[in-house]
């Protein structure tokens, strides 16, 4: 099981782990939502919970919760910019398919 950060993905998760003292990684999961069932999560982790699978990359330490890991396993994320907007992308090989908007994707 992995999940992998681009080296631009890695400097935009330094940046926001470098602004927050209490941080401890970079929390990276799924949440039902949209028009596919599945929405992805980020957002800086302050504590690491019992059942979190921790994968670790030029020291940045990505946590990611059971019931999700499944679900995101073997994904890349990447760290893009176009114009004025920047976002996370995810190459999720677990995703069969996503919603017409984008927000969301369904597994096999």
């Amino acid at each position: 099981m992995t999940i992998r950060l681009t080296s631009s993905a890695i400097e935009r998760v330094r940046g926001f782990l470098a602004k927050d003292a209490s941080a401890v990684g970079f929390r990276f999961g799924v949440k039902r939502t949209g028009c596919s069932g599945w929405g992805y999560v980020v957002d800086v982790a302050h504590s690491r919970l019992a059942d979190d699978a921790v994968f670790e990359q030029e020291g940045v330490a990505i946590l990611v919760d059971a019931s999700s890991l499944p679900l995101v396993d073997g994904t890349e994320i990447d760290f893009q910019r176009h114009g004025l907007n920047q976002q996370f992308v995810f190459n999720n090989p677990q995703a069969a398919a996503a919603c017409g908007c984008g927000e969301s994707f369904t597994t096999a």
